[in-house]
């Protein structure tokens, strides 16, 4: 049974006239370009240590199959806001597992991103350990309400934005959460 002991996150940019290009630099901004990366579903592992990029990447080989939780987003039209998130929150009780979230926006700044990705990880932690809230309460209410429930550790983010090229070209941004045996 695989079950990711470490994890890293990441994030980058890239630029070009072909969409699939642009993609591609993006994943090289982010060095994580060299790997197979499959796409999984947002599941932080029980018992997972959060380590640098630097040392994430010391466990790698170029070619290798490597899961991630990733968000991108991607643009064409001169100007335009992208923004590409992943947040996370860590439960109290390392033995269980928390919740990793991908957001991608067109027109929102890396504030409300970051704030809006970090926000949907806590969430789905906190209605799966049965905390009660109400979704319409503001993020300093839910938190408060999940400290005193004590039962989420820490919640963070990675998120990238950028404009549009000025001339059209493919704009793309992607952050992500590389899942390590």
């Amino acid at each position: 049974m695989y079950v990711p002991k470490k994890l890293f996150f990441t994030k980058g940019t890239g630029v070009h006239r072909e969409k699939l290009t642009s993609f591609e630099m993006a994943l090289r901004d982010a060095d994580i370009a060299c790997y197979n990366l499959v796409r999984v579903s947002s599941i932080f592992p029980p018992h997972c240590e959060e380590i640098t990029v630097e040392e994430g990447l010391k466990h790698l080989s170029p070619g290798q199959i490597v899961h991630v939780v990733m968000s991108e987003c991607a643009t064409a039209e001169p100007n335009r806001l992208v923004a590409a998130s992943v947040g996370v929150a860590i439960p109290r009780d390392s033995s269980t597992f928390g919740y990793l979230s991908e957001h991608h926006a067109y027109g929102q700044t890396s504030k409300l991103a970051a704030d809006y990705a970090e926000d949907l990880a806590a969430e789905m932690l906190a209605t799966v350990l049965g905390v009660e809230f109400n979704p319409d309460s503001s993020w300093d209410e839910k938190r408060e309400l999940w400290r005193i429930a004590d039962v989420i550790y820490r919640t963070k983010e990675v998120t990238v934005s950028a404009v549009g090229h000025k001339d059209g070209w493919w704009t793309t941004v992607v952050a992500a959460a590389i899942l390590l045996p």
